[in-house]
């Protein structure tokens, strides 16, 4: 039975998720349709509860009425029938309804409503450009995509379960109480109204406040956080006393805004309590004043007391489920300023895939300057042959790296043109555009998980003896058997840490080059490549590496000249453009940049008073 309910809402939709609307109400029903006929369904069982719940408190009263005029032999004869379809309601239609609500609620609604939006925000954000990523910590993005998905569903469930249940129940005791007694109905309404301002006057007041207690807990959070993020810095300068004044600020901030809502809960539930008193108070008495004159039943003052006293109950949870949504709307809209963006970068219409046969590679007249004046690029023209190793040279901010990341079209161009074979590299897919093309890079970030996933990233399907082999050819199989992670998994199952923590950059970057060999994509991109690896390891990997390179089209930035020496030919490049053409030797001979790059090397590094970490940013 759990198991149909769960199955009745599909949480991970197949259509190509859209960018959101941004106003409120469409953004809600954006992630909300879907499940649009379970929401309905759930008001429908809210309303009903509801309507039962008061009618039970009319049938207390009429109990009362029964019980003080009937002739006991009688009783069961007379009103047997009203009995029975009561008792049917309390012991069969009211469970029975309660608990087709409940499993509605859920195992329908609870778990699939959150997962569908956070599987459609999820997918649409990872198909925002690289830019979007550079402008925003992966955690807030994270953190945004979880909990702007469950504020959907709060917003959503709590507006349609409990203002549908309330309204009805409302509406429903005014009217019970009003065939009971209408004169009884005016300290209710009185209740209600003076109830709706306190709600009105507090609850935006709450929401203020639940908004500052946000950025405080987030302040002294990260003053936490970054404390044990720079812990060995913590403790070569012994300022373990300092840490702790620090966090304490930030505590202090936020407890600030803890008493501060506190003192607003104490006075809410203060006045609201009086207002209940008084209700209960002007009810009974009314009711005993026309007891009195014979104008009322007992049945009547049993029924409007019991209500009473039920909807004091109710004015508490009122209060905190309104205040919850204020909350989750706010979050709602916190979220809707990151997922309601357009993609900088998208496939054109019905883009076909990348056909690569020969793997030639053409920089047609290309300008980019990242949004900028200029600086980076400007009309620049290269022809790279099928087949061809081109080496890309140049100090930092050159723009190797940029022309890199434009031919994966991580960024589109300002001008010009990049082809492959022909083909535009913005008129295909970007998926077969990247998939054709293998990289390595200096900043090998591996994912938190097994060896063997990482390795086959480049080709999920590959088997473990391809795993193997490709380890083997980066000449990292060795230290892998070796491996064994915190619960006990060993070899390829080892799991490397976030971001691979737990490996050497050596090992990081023998990872990366087996998951290269692995795809063998037709053309390959090495960026310092054999960076983070010693000469040792260098050396016992160079042959494998010249082995990919292998009618492949290559084109390999790497500041030890060393590595590069081998290349068809050598692109020198200074402030976004080629100022030079060569094989090493020619360039070498010469008495340009290349030449004095060479001759101020020192064991096999650049010499001069740059940095040598290649910076894309700075392009």
């Amino acid at each position: 039975m759990f198991r149909w309910f769960e199955n009745r809402l599909n949480p991970y939709p197949e259509q190509l998720p859209e960018m959101p609307p941004k106003g409120l109400i469409p953004f809600l029903w954006h992630y909300s349709k879907p499940a649009a006929p379970w929401l309905i369904l759930m008001s429908m069982a809210a309303a009903l509860i509801a309507f039962a719940e008061v009618y039970l408190f009319q049938f207390l009263g009429d109990i009362v009425n029964w019980l003080s005029t009937a002739n006991r032999d009688t009783f069961l004869a007379d009103e047997g029938r009203h009995l029975f379809w009561m008792g049917a309601l309390v012991l069969v239609g009211l469970p029975l309804l309660t608990a087709f609500s409940s499993m509605l609620i859920h195992q329908t609604l609870l778990p699939n409503l959150p997962m569908i939006g956070r599987w459609q925000m999820h997918r649409y954000v990872l198909r925002h450009s690289m830019t979007f990523f550079a402008n925003e910590f992966a955690g807030r993005v994270s953190q945004k995509v979880m909990q702007t998905s469950l504020a959907v569903r709060e917003t959503v469930m709590k507006t349609l379960d409990m203002f549908v249940y309330v309204i009805t129940y409302f509406a429903s005791m005014i009217f019970v109480v009003a065939a009971a007694d209408l004169r009884l109905v005016i300290p209710l309404l009185i209740w209600i109204v003076i109830y709706g301002l306190l709600l009105w006057y507090f609850i935006p007041r709450l929401r203020k406040i639940s908004a500052d207690q946000a950025d405080a807990r987030s302040l002294m959070t990260g003053r936490v956080v970054d404390s044990y993020t720079n812990i060995a810095t913590v403790k070569l300068f012994s300022h373990a006393g300092r840490e702790e004044d620090f966090s304490k600020e930030g505590m202090d901030d936020f407890l600030e805004t803890v008493y501060r809502q506190m003192r607003r809960v104490t006075q809410f539930q203060i006045l609201v309590y009086i207002n209940n008193a008084i209700a209960l108070f002007s009810v009974g008495a009314l009711a005993i004043h026309f007891w009195m004159q014979d104008t009322i039943t007992v049945g009547a003052i049993a029924l409007t007391l019991g209500l009473v006293m039920r909807i004091g109950g109710m004015s508490q949870w009122i209060m905190w489920e309104v205040t919850g949504l204020f909350e989750n709307i706010g979050t709602v809209y916190d979220g809707m300023s990151m997922m309601a963006r357009k993609h900088e970068l998208t496939d054109v219409e019905n883009a076909p895939a990348l056909d690569v046969k020969n793997g030639e590679i053409v920089y047609d007249d290309i300008s980019f300057n990242y949004g900028k004046k200029g600086g980076v690029i400007e009309h620049l023209s290269l022809k790279i042959n099928p087949g061809e190793k081109v080496g890309l040279v140049g100090r930092s901010g050159a723009g190797k790296t940029t022309m890199m990341n434009l031919l994966l079209r991580f960024f589109d161009l300002e001008g010009g043109r990049i082809t492959i074979d022909g083909q535009s590299v913005s008129q295909v897919t970007q998926d077969s555009l990247r998939e054709h093309i293998g990289v390595v890079t200096q900043d090998t970030s591996l994912l938190h998980r097994s060896i063997r996933d990482n390795i086959a990233y480049s080709h999920p399907d590959a088997s473990d003896e391809d795993v193997i082999e490709a380890a083997k050819r980066a000449n990292a199989w060795e230290f892998i058997q070796s491996l064994t992670d915190m619960h006990g998994r060993v070899g390829l199952d080892a799991h490397v840490g976030e971001r691979g923590v737990k490996l050497s950059g050596g090992q990081r970057q023998r990872i990366a080059i087996a998951r290269v060999f692995l795809k063998d994509a037709p053309i390959l991109i090495l960026d310092e490549a054999t960076s983070a690896l010693d000469s040792e390891v260098e050396a016992a990997i160079q042959e494998s590496l010249f082995g990919l390179m292998e009618g492949k089209t290559v084109i390999a930035i790497a500041h030890r000249l060393s590595t590069l020496t081998e290349m068809d030919r050598l692109v020198v490049l200074d402030k976004g453009k080629i100022v030079e053409l060569g094989t090493h030797e020619e360039l070498a001979a010469g008495n340009g940049i290349y030449a004095d790059l060479w001759r101020r090397q020192s064991g096999g590094f650049l010499g001069d008073d740059e940095t040598v970490v290649e910076d894309a940013a700075a392009e």
